[in-house]
């Protein structure tokens, strides 16, 4: 919705993929596709006060951010506070790294199927 803005200066420590149960429920999605970065290089430029939070009371905590206006995933401390994690949906730019590798596989879903595996389509499918 526009009502959140961030900037991530300095470098990303790393981009992967996770499979774990949580990361599939708080995306909806197969995966979670998430950037890690220092706590010292993620600024709100605007719409803080929008940022919802949630902790979910498991060992260990995970906690996820979202607007409270639209529901769209954002970044969020880890839990011992060391680093962000950024889900990669919600970066205007390309950060410039690929995913390098996939956590949690054991736990994918039992669904799941890559994507390099399936048909590709440059818009809706005509079927």
């Amino acid at each position: 919705c526009g009502a959140i803005q961030y900037r991530v200066t300095g470098k990303i420590l790393g981009f992967q993929y996770c499979h774990c149960s949580r990361c599939r429920r708080f995306t909806g999605s197969a995966h979670a596709a998430n950037l890690f970065t220092h706590p010292d290089q993620l600024t709100w430029l605007s719409g803080e006060d929008s940022v919802g939070k949630y902790l979910l009371d498991a060992e260990p905590p995970f906690p996820t951010s979202f607007c409270k206006g639209c529901g769209s995933s954002l970044p969020s401390m880890s839990s011992t506070g060391k680093y962000w994690v950024i889900p990669a949906g919600t970066l205007d730019e390309d950060p410039g790294l690929r995913p390098a590798r996939s956590i949690f596989w054991d736990s994918r879903a039992p669904w799941y199927e890559h994507v390099s595996e399936l048909p590709m389509h440059a818009e809706w499918p005509e079927d």
